[in-house]
């Protein structure tokens, strides 16, 4: 594609146009954008900086440190040297000086540098200054001829996450034609009264000053505008959704008598928090507008007899509620707990799973369509085709985070507007919850039955290795049984950490000859992940080796130690729900975590688990530690990703993007108006999966 043709896209097509058309982008670099999920100009100018390198900072060679990384500007004072110290490794050096001293510039395996460099000429050059026994070196620097424009030196220069095979260079060039190619003619599509009231920069200032910033000043002006611009999509496609919500007519319970009765004869009490949720539940179950309510609480908080309650409360009003859940396992979990529990209730339940024959399942889908079977309990059985109820009232998903919205929208649409309650054992920051889950209501167990006993947590390194086997011996030997989780499926060449596969083996053959290891990961079949699974929960095995499939799992009370291998490979929220898997039962619990890397991060999140077992402080912790994009992805929900917002460093913006949106879905609650076309053209397609869901769609 040529610079004449590129000059010929009309403005209203430019960010729409798929990347081939740029300069600098053939088959191959297509194939590596595409990739990076980079279709369009627009996609690769909204694929903001992971980072920036400050090369504006310009040293003399006497001045320099060592350890930093600064911008050289020095004359070619020898020819290339070039010594081949093996097979595939050769090492060029240059000297070069300025007017206060020497420096040995240091490349390896460079070959096309040879013949780069005229002694004499001057150069600017940035890397990394090392300086042992009064010798200097820059390693591996980059850099241009000093009468050039200074396009990788002398000037900030954004660094982005990429493939192997495309590098930082090509990538910067990339995103410069892009914006060569459109600057000025991007239309602006917040409106002009947002701008000034929350003093916002232009776009396409914004969008050339998030790439490349011309100073501190305005690389803060266009980061500013944009995590400003990300709360607000988020926020306007979440009100909107609520909005139109709250807008269908739902099923109006009555009040059931009957249910405090219920409560007062379970063989247990329920905590206040529990009572409190039940009581927010019943709340919306009685208005003519659906339920649409997110219960979070941590592990062991008890909110799966909230969901059976609530279950009963429509069952008694003459409906049917449907459980849905991420596994067969946990399906027959909830179906002996609820069959228990309501065994003198006179209600008809069922499982519906992908496993039951065909002559079962013809049986089951002809109770549930003539309205025989009160509760269903299953897995995405229950969204396939077929399944067809006779007049659902109310559908709980547990484990939200395992389904997609669409999922829990199928099941809601075999039913006429039914109640929707998600269940989640991850917890959540209220603030990012609020993000999240803005088009659900909230509530939160944050109390933990009395009598629970705390896993006792250690963080360990290999040198205790022998002393933690014996320990695993002395539990087996006893009748307990262990989990150990490993960071990945198989040995990795290029990351050192234990692999499930070879560390099972070793368990296996070497240290625990004599007991059944089992081995479950997420590259096995579905039903072989079963079997194992099935194998553990009936006592079979004695120690199950695993990668984090069995984060959400089933309930093994005689579970007694969770062993973490390369603990610091994960999320502190990730950790804690590992952690949950044990202290289910009456035996007192271990957590240990062996810990490998000595920076001071690790450190702090390892002491953090050590020191407290509350979820949601974990969690809060793991979000300033690590930040959203890895904290909690939000594809799952349908909702566009934060490229560029931090909920813990960003949290002013967070509140004055709500401010925002309130006001402009006050002034304009269908965004019909000139001035927001634009906006609300960009807020569909940023919600393109849920744009059905919106009030203006």
């Amino acid at each position: 594609m040529t610079e004449q043709c590129l000059e010929v896209i009309t403005i209203s097509e430019s960010l729409t146009k798929d990347i081939s058309f740029v300069k600098g982008v053939g088959e191959a670099r297509v194939k590596l954008l595409n990739k990076l999920g980079i279709q369009t100009i627009e996609d690769i100018l909204y694929y903001f900086p992971r980072n920036y390198e400050d090369r504006t900072k310009m040293k003399k060679i006497i001045e320099l440190i060592d350890g930093e990384i600064v911008c050289i500007k020095a004359i070619v004072f020898s020819r290339m040297a070039v010594k081949k110290i093996r097979k595939g490794l050769s090492i060029y050096k240059l000297v070069l000086r300025d007017d206060t001293g020497t420096i040995t510039a240091t490349w390896y395996n460079q070959k096309y540098l040879s013949h780069t460099f005229s002694i004499g000429e001057t150069y600017v050059f940035y890397g990394k200054i090392s300086i042992k026994y009064g010798k200097k070196e820059i390693l591996n620097p980059i850099f241009e001829k000093n009468n050039s424009s200074g396009k990788y030196t002398q000037k900030i220069v954004p660094v982005y996450s990429l493939t192997s095979s495309l590098t930082q260079k090509v990538f910067q060039s990339i995103v410069g034609n892009c914006l060569a190619l459109v600057t000025g003619s991007i239309k602006e599509y917040l409106p002009h009264w947002i701008r000034k009231k929350y003093n916002l920069a232009e776009i396409n200032y914004s969008l050339k000053n998030i790439h490349f910033p011309t100073s501190y000043k305005s690389f803060m002006e266009a980061r500013r505008r944009f995590v400003f611009e990300e709360f607000l999509f988020l926020q306007l496609g979440l009100f909107s959704m609520r909005n139109k919500y709250q807008q269908l007519q739902g099923i109006k319970f009555r009040p059931v008598k009957e249910l405090q009765t219920f409560i007062d004869r379970l063989s247990f009490k329920l905590t206040e928090a529990q009572n409190r949720v039940i009581r927010e539940i019943q709340g919306d179950l009685q208005k003519e507008k659906p339920m649409n309510r997110l219960v979070q609480g941590d592990v062991g908080s008890g909110k799966t007899i909230v969901a059976a309650l609530a279950m009963y409360i429509s069952v008694k009003n003459g409906y049917q509620a449907a459980l849905m859940v991420p596994t067969e396992i946990l399906a027959e979990q909830h179906f002996k707990s609820f069959s228990k529990l309501f065994q003198n209730e006179n209600i008809h339940i069922c499982m519906l799973t992908g496993s039951i024959s065909k002559k079962q399942r013809k049986i089951l889908l002809d109770g549930i369509k003539q309205g025989n079977i009160d509760m269903i309990i299953g897995t995405h059985a229950l969204i396939q085709e077929g399944v067809e109820f006779f007049n659902l009232g109310l559908v709980v998903t547990d484990e939200q985070h395992r389904f997609g919205v669409k999922q829990r929208a199928i099941l809601a649409a075999k039913g006429k507007n039914p109640h929707i309650l998600v269940m989640t054992a991850t917890p959540i920051p209220r603030t990012l919850a609020l993000i999240l889950y803005g088009d659900l209501d909230i509530s939160i167990i944050d109390q933990l039955p009395p009598g629970r006993k705390k896993v006792n947590t250690y963080v360990v390194d290999d040198t205790i290795r022998n002393r933690i086997y014996e320990f695993i011996r002395k539990q087996v030997l006893e009748g307990r049984q262990i989990y150990v989780v490993c960071p990945l499926v198989e040995e990795s060449e290029d990351m050192e950490m234990t692999s499930a596969v070879k560390f099972a083996n070793t368990l296996k053959e070497v240290v625990f000859p004599n007991f059944n290891v089992g081995l479950l990961h997420g590259k096995m079949k579905p039903d072989e992940k079963e079997s194992v699974m099935r194998s553990f929960v009936k006592g079979n095995i004695n120690i199950l080796v695993s990668t984090t499939v069995i984060e959400v799992g089933v309930n093994v009370p005689n579970a007694t130690i969770m062993v973490i291998e390369n603990a610091e490979r994960f999320g502190l929220s990730q950790l804690h729900q590992l952690r949950g898997r044990v202290g289910r039962g009456e035996y007192q619990s271990y957590c240990i975590l062996f810990n490998t890397s000595s920076s001071t991060v690790a450190h702090e999140r390892m002491k953090i688990m050590q020191e407290t077992s509350d979820g949601f402080k974990i969690a809060e912790k793991d979000l300033e530690l690590r930040g959203p994009g890895e904290f909690f992805g939000t594809r799952q929900h349908g909702l566009p990703d934060l490229k560029i917002a931090n909920l813990f460093a960003d949290l002013d913006l967070l509140k004055l993007a709500q401010e925002a949106a309130y006001d402009l879905l006050a002034q304009d609650s269908n965004l019909v108006e000139k001035e927001n076309e634009v906006l609300k053209e960009r807020l569909l397609s940023l919600f393109w999966n849920r744009a059905d869901e919106m009030a203006f769609n």
